[in-house]
């Protein structure tokens, strides 16, 4: 387990023992699921670092590289604390494929002209986000922010090759408004933000690694069933 890793980890404990010492050992659950879709609105990858293979040590910044829209679909399953009714915790999982539009490309201020699109698909899964809810009536503002496992897999447009990074660490945050139809039954509009570092490691091409910043909007409608 590397360093970073480590460190999320560490984070999660901590905000585990937090809501459990906030919510108390007799406290009930409001449970709910959720499925999710929508689109999604990445910004620009940035800070494009290119490590060479042939002159180790060597890295080279690029330019920073468009992404296209896309669809994302995941589900969510959470709770809601009985005896702090505003406070809860969420775990979810959501699909996105941002791909990397054809577009020009330099590197270390020399242009390689434009290079032909690739294929890129990110899985988030989130597996603590702390909630907080203001419930008025039927309607429920709600925000929340929690540490995202992101597994990205890079293919390219021509060749069909493929390099994967590892699950990395990043944050997940919603901010959204909920609509209690019946006690049970809930549609909801969510905006989310992403932030990640990704490493792709496995790169057939004449640098050994390839790191990027992935920044994205979701906008997102879904439909919810409460317990």
């Amino acid at each position: 387990m590397n360093e970073r890793m480590a460190r999320c980890l560490r984070i999660l404990l901590v905000l585990f023992s937090l809501v459990l010492v906030l919510a108390g050992t007799q406290a009930q659950a409001e449970m709910y699921v959720a499925g999710q879709v929508g689109v999604t609105l990445p910004q620009d990858a940035e800070k494009i670092d290119y490590s060479s293979s042939i002159v180790p040590g060597v890295t080279l910044r690029g330019n920073d590289l468009e992404l296209d829209k896309s669809v994302m679909y995941g589900a969510k399953l959470g709770y809601y604390f009985d005896s702090l009714k505003w406070l809860g915790l969420e775990t979810e999982v959501f699909n996105t494929t941002p791909h990397l539009k054809q577009q020009n490309v330099t590197i270390a201020g020399i242009s390689l002209g434009e290079v032909s699109g690739s294929y890129l698909r990110v899985l988030n899964w989130a597996p603590v986000n702390v909630v907080v809810r203001y419930q008025m009536g039927r309607l429920e503002p709600y925000a929340g922010i929690g540490l995202g496992l992101f597994f990205a897999r890079l293919k390219d447009g021509q060749t069909g090759e493929s390099t994967s990074s590892n699950a990395t660490p990043g944050i997940n945050t919603q901010v959204g408004l909920r609509y209690r139809v019946t006690q049970n039954f809930a549609i909801f509009g969510e905006w989310k933000y992403n932030y990640a570092r990704f490493n792709f490691d496995e790169t057939p091409t004449a640098f050994s690694n390839i790191d990027a910043t992935y920044r994205a909007h979701h906008l997102v409608f879904g439909v919810g069933y409460h317990f």
